[in-house]
């Protein structure tokens, strides 16, 4: 039977800057490639190492892409109490979306945590 996910107080993310960056790579068909910086803040009194990621991507036309993997940019970061890690990295789009989604994690004394990532919009730019 698989454990049941806790939010746990005090693990929280914040979204520090969402920019669009045309030089990143893009397929033709979502040609506007969107940065987001991230922080994951452990302000509660456990050790939590994140170990996965799911994300939620929905387009105004309504087309919604799920993407879950392990770790976090290649890594498995271990958060002790009043501990941060920053992390970016990048969606590609082809319309404005909104973005959101979650860290998987685990406290050292085994207890699985999921934490929220806040919901953030990526506009593409206007045609001229």
């Amino acid at each position: 039977m698989p454990a049941s996910f806790a939010e746990l107080t005090g693990l929280t993310v914040s979204v520090d800057r969402v920019a669009f960056m045309p030089h990143l790579d893009a397929p033709p068909d979502k040609p506007f490639p969107f940065a987001y910086f991230l922080s994951i803040h452990n302000r509660s009194a456990e050790t939590v190492t994140i170990r996965g990621r799911k994300w939620v991507v929905t387009d105004v036309a309504g087309e919604t892409i799920v993407v879950e993997a392990d770790g976090v940019v290649g890594k498995t970061p271990r958060l002790e109490p009043g501990e941060s890690f920053s992390y970016n990295s990048y969606h590609v789009i082809s319309v404005d979306s909104a973005a959101e989604g979650a860290f998987i994690g685990i406290t050292e004394a085994g207890q699985p945590v999921v934490v929220k990532i806040p919901r953030f919009e990526m506009h593409a730019p206007e045609s001229e």
